[in-house]
């Protein structure tokens, strides 16, 4: 399995973002990364309905 085509500044920040460490996140397959951004997806639109429900 070929690390992912990503470059290092994207590389980080979707570590940061993941909480994963930098060289598991070049390794993970790319159908894991997929579900993983999807559910960081999920919990800031949760977030920002939260917010915005709030504001009313």
């Amino acid at each position: 399995m070929r690390p992912l085509q990503i470059s290092a500044e994207t590389a980080v920040k979707l570590a940061e973002k993941l909480n994963v460490p930098l060289e598991q996140l070049m390794h993970m397959p790319q159908h894991i990364l997929m579900k993983k951004l999807m559910e960081l997806a999920q919990e800031s639109k949760e977030t920002e309905e939260t917010k915005g429900g709030d504001e009313k």
